[in-house]
């Protein structure tokens, strides 16, 4: 189906017309914040979205409606090179559920030639959607960026060691995201990403030790070595 281009209220109608408050409890139960949501799944949403023209101004207009499901669709139809740094810390400061800040981290921000700045922003800052989006932004960048040298991503890793103690669940898990997705990113980032899961798995903090231990267990799966020529 062609893209076309549409208006805030098409779109919207749109959603409101597919909405299923029945998904909302088991949405609820992956820790999906469901205070405003319409219920749509996930491939719904990306029908939706690839029926619209991708427009930015279509996409401020979405996220300023502040409903769970045109945040998921305003990440679709905006474009990175019409991302700015502003509309990034105005967006960043609005996650309030995980699916909503990986989803505009993987689709949109870590394409953006402010991801490695945010990387770092992000990273040490308090709020745990931000911190969040920081390490979610790793993960994604070590899975998106073919093209992008290897070892750059070994700047990541203190990043790792640092918030590795962060004990709230949506940063534990990212953090623990990043570090695997590092290791995993090519035979030469593996024994650096490995190095730290085994260091962190010993820790004295429960936190890192599960951070690390998780690691571990991906990073030495057969399947992982397999994949990297390590076997």
């Amino acid at each position: 189906m062609p893209r076309k281009p549409h208006s805030l209220d098409e779109v919207v109608a749109k959603l409101c017309a597919m909405e299923n408050k029945d998904r909302l409890v088991g949405k609820a139960h992956y820790g999906i914040n469901v205070d405003r949501a319409l219920g749509l799944s996930m491939p719904e949403i990306r029908g939706i979205a690839k029926q619209i023209t991708k427009d930015h101004d279509l996409a401020e207009a979405l996220w300023l409606t502040d409903l769970h499901d045109t945040r998921l669709i305003a990440s679709m139809v905006d474009h990175p090179k019409w991302v700015t740094e502003d509309q990034m810390e105005r967006w960043v400061v609005g996650f309030d559920s995980w699916d909503v800040c990986d989803q505009t981290c993987g689709e949109l921000f870590d394409k953006t030639p402010f991801v490695t700045q945010k990387i770092h922003d992000w990273s040490a800052r308090p709020e745990e959607f931000v911190k969040r989006a920081g390490f979610a932004l790793i993960a994604w960048h070590a899975v998106h960026d073919k093209k992008r040298d290897d070892f750059e991503f070994l700047q990541f890793l203190p990043l790792i060691e640092r918030e590795a103690t962060d004990a709230r669940n949506f940063v534990k898990k990212a953090v623990n995201w990043a570090l695997r997705q590092i290791g995993k990113r090519s035979a030469e980032l593996h024994p650096h990403a490995l190095a730290l899961a085994e260091k962190l798995s010993w820790s004295a903090d429960k936190t890192a030790r599960w951070i690390g231990s998780d690691a571990v267990r991906e990073l030495k799966s057969d399947k992982v070595r397999r994949r990297l020529g390590l076997t």
